[in-house]
């Protein structure tokens, strides 16, 4: 467990506005590093299998996003006590829930600190590398600092063994590709995410539908060559300068966007909380 500060001192949370944590999480970037997320975590059999099984993504497509957003916000901007109920909370859920891949009949758990461990990985390895490609910057040193501070959010889901390093992360990845593959359940989830159902109102009187298959095809090319080939996707050397390219256009388009349309209201409270100035964090 994480100690409690003082009750008389702000509470800074897990990580605090000073942490790299806060900056890349906070960076318009996230949207598509969520995206991002998912595909990449998609390709783990075992993992899919489980959401296939026991998500209710098909007549909910917006709900794991949503999950997923509010994980990062809570873990990220809220107190201690908030980050540590919530992880609770999770760990509850996890481990109600067992399974039999249709696919392959190999047994899995939720709660299996191996999947765990590639959630979270996948998870903290895909908002590093958008926030970068997307233009966000880190200083010598910050990216092993980001991944030794995710650290703490993964254990709060029970999974406390996890890189905290990018050598540490580029060596997991090459120990795990063995194991991945893009089931027709991946690929069922990976169309949802790119081209969720919308209300026809949506689709055809905004530029809804549009603009989300825009930030799905970046959140693709963004995927290593190695996981866009396994989607039989192109992972050819232009993809990921086209990636890259898009991804920056869209986080200088979101910057230009009001302040409260683009950041979210935990973030708002914590910086409330703390006494902070908007300006004094998260900086691009």
């Amino acid at each position: 467990m994480v100690p409690h500060p003082a009750p008389t001192e702000p509470d800074p949370g897990l990580f605090g506005p000073d942490s790299v944590t806060w900056r890349v999480h906070a960076d318009p970037s996230m949207a598509l590093g969520g995206l991002r997320a998912l595909l990449l975590q998609a390709t783990h059999p075992l993992a899919m299998a489980g959401v296939a099984q026991f998500s209710d993504y098909r007549s909910s497509p917006w709900s794991r996003l949503q999950r997923t957003a509010q994980f990062v916000a809570v873990t990220t901007y809220g107190t201690t006590a908030e980050a540590e109920a919530l992880g609770a909370r999770i760990r509850e859920v996890h481990d109600r829930y067992a399974g039999v891949d249709r696919h392959t009949g190999v047994a899995y758990r939720v709660a299996d600190p191996e999947l765990l461990r590639w959630v979270h990985v996948a998870e903290a390895e895909s908002f590093l590398t958008t926030y970068r490609r997307a233009g966000g910057a880190l200083g010598p040193g910050e990216a092993d600092r980001y991944y030794a501070e995710m650290q703490r959010a993964a254990r709060l889901v029970g999974c406390p063994d996890v890189p905290t390093s990018e050598a540490e992360v580029a060596a997991y990845f090459r120990k795990v590709r063995p194991e991945l593959r893009v089931t027709p359940d991946a690929r069922a989830a990976a169309r949802f995410l790119v081209n969720p159902p919308m209300p026809r109102w949506v689709t055809w009187a905004t530029p809804a539908k549009p603009g989300w298959w825009t930030l799905g095809v970046t959140a693709f090319a963004l995927l290593p060559r190695w996981a866009r080939r396994l989607y039989a996707f192109p992972g050819l050397p232009t993809t990921d300068v086209g990636a890259a390219l898009s991804a920056r256009t869209l986080r200088t388009a979101a910057f230009a966007l009001p302040r409260r349309w683009r950041e979210g209201p935990s973030l708002s409270a914590a910086r409330a909380r703390l006494g902070l100035d908007a300006d004094t964090d998260a900086a691009a």
